[in-house]
């Protein structure tokens, strides 16, 4: 993806139905009726584009639109990923990403403590992270990170040595039903399979080019 400086602003169900003063259910039949336009994520999730969300809101009638969308136009970085490990496979996994996301800029955090500032200094539109990273609540993380719009609400990979487990049946989608914020947007299996990692962030690019031209 070339390096605009251009953002663009994503919303989940859950916050769109927040927006309009709905049931995050609601907002999920807009979209499955095909009266929200959206798209979904590698994870399964639901995903509406600003814009979208903004014609949605014209053609109903409703005055969020406007100032207040164009306020949340502004989200993460799309062209910045940072890379959440320990030391020594920080620099394997950094060395296979730049491999094909040669525009990217690629941060790096060894510990809690430079991923938080980091996310917080650079907002990364991506963050590949490392579940085996000590000293925190992983679920936590992921919750605050997807909910609080000062972090920019980036993409999360969790990569981890039981991925089948937790993108199915484990602890990161026990509160599906309150929404999809507090899941990582797709779950991949240690060692990182760069074919699949590859296929994911083109498609990914692909939604976000088409939301920015």
């Amino acid at each position: 993806m070339a390096k605009s400086g251009r953002r663009v602003r994503i919303f989940s169900a859950l916050e769109v139905a927040n927006i309009c003063g709905v049931v995050n259910q609601t907002a999920i039949n807009w979209i499955r009726n095909g009266h929200l336009k959206a798209f979904t994520t590698p994870g399964g999730q639901y995903r509406i584009y600003a814009k979208d969300l903004a014609a949605f809101l014209d053609q109903r009638g409703m005055n969020a639109s406007g100032d207040v969308l164009q306020v949340l136009m502004e989200d993460a970085e799309w062209n910045s990923f940072l890379i959440a490990a320990e030391p020594s496979l920080n620099d394997s996994l950094k060395a296979e990403t730049e491999s094909f996301l040669s525009n990217y800029m690629i941060i790096q955090a060894h510990d809690w403590f430079e991923v938080g500032r980091k996310i917080t200094e650079e907002k990364p539109g991506f963050i590949l992270l490392d579940a085996d990273l000590p000293g925190v609540d992983i679920l936590k993380f992921i919750r605050t990170v997807k909910e609080d719009p000062f972090f920019g609400r980036p993409n999360i990979f969790l990569l981890s040595n039981n991925a089948s487990a937790e993108s199915s049946n484990g602890h990161l989608n026990r509160d599906r039903k309150s929404g999809d914020s507090k899941r990582a947007d797709m779950v991949f299996s240690k060692p990182l399979d760069v074919v699949k990692f590859e296929a994911v962030m083109k498609s990914m690019e692909r939604q976000i080019s088409t939301a920015i031209a």
